[in-house]
């Protein structure tokens, strides 16, 4: 592959960032290890994910594939969804477009001003819908804890899959949760047999959640979509918010509805166009490494 290069798109979403390849007209063969040097922030571009346009599979506008900083593939990406609708909706003129994931369909409108608005579809709320290891009847609040014993520091998360697994636990302060130690403990947790994203929310108000999320499979990041959407479900779960709230992250802040009339996540947000580029060779070669 010595020579062989591909022009990217570096695109973010409140911070969380992405490349954006176009693999539709010009395949690309990736694996793990090329999206691991594509991802790295000191010898590739640099990103949170990796993300792909492709050619739909099953009557969409496009397929959108995932690849977190470690080079493994998931399932979905709100804010890359965003992102991505934001491209095709420019690209096709059309009001609506339908795109592709392994988690599922997501359909990406145009909202006010130039965010964007993505139907995140309905949250998978049983225990082996997340999944789970065992059984739960109620995920609203499942027993796992961190901290002393009888003093747990954290407890009782709610777990929700919105095309990928979240952990919520409700905290009086997100800003005092040490994340990067627990973070990764809990997103390895014999619990989750996919791993799960692990986040600590904070009610500000029945419409404001404050919110920091470890992302599996890339660690702390300034926005995770998914994280926003399961949130609010968790919140609303549990009678804390209303239906509609503002969910604010590091990067900014989003919009996130869970409408009673069809069951669907609705989140609006900002799509962000950084700068274009062609791939270092070596990167695709594995000279880099």
């Amino acid at each position: 592959m010595t020579g062989v290069t591909h022009h990217f798109l570096k695109m973010n979403g409140l911070g969380n960032d992405f490349v954006v390849l176009d693999l539709r007209h010009a395949p690309l063969a990736l694996d793990d290890a090329v999206a691991r040097r594509i991802a790295d922030r000191e010898k590739g571009v640099g990103c949170d994910q990796l993300i792909t346009i492709e050619n739909p599979r099953h009557g969409g506008d496009v397929f959108m594939g995932i690849r977190n900083h470690d080079g493994g593939t998931v399932e979905a990406c709100g804010n890359a969804a965003r992102c991505i609708g934001k491209l095709i909706l420019d690209e096709t003129g059309k009001d609506a477009v339908t795109i592709e994931t392994l988690g599922g369909d997501t359909v990406a409108t145009h909202a006010e001003g130039d965010d964007i608005t993505v139907d995140m579809g309905t949250p998978r709320l049983l225990w082996n819908e997340i999944p789970l290891s065992e059984e739960f009847q109620d995920t609203r609040a499942i027993e796992l804890e961190v901290g002393p014993l009888g003093a747990p520091i954290m407890h009782s998360p709610g777990v929700v899959n919105v095309g990928n697994p979240h952990a919520i636990f409700f905290v009086d302060d997100v800003d005092a949760i040490d994340l990067a130690r627990s973070g990764p403990m809990l997103e390895n947790h014999p619990l989750f047999p996919e791993r799960a994203n692990i986040s600590v929310a904070q009610l500000i108000s029945p419409t404001h959640l404050k919110l920091r999320t470890w992302e599996r499979g890339v660690g702390l990041t300034k926005a995770c979509g998914t994280a926003a959407c399961a949130s609010t479900v968790a919140a609303i779960r549990r009678r804390k918010t209303e239906r509609k709230i503002t969910v604010s992250l590091p990067g900014g802040d989003l919009t996130v509805e869970w409408r009673e009339a069809d069951n669907h996540i609705y989140m609006t947000g900002p799509a962000s166009f950084d700068y274009e580029g062609e791939l270092d060779p070596a990167l695709l070669s594995g000279a880099a490494a």
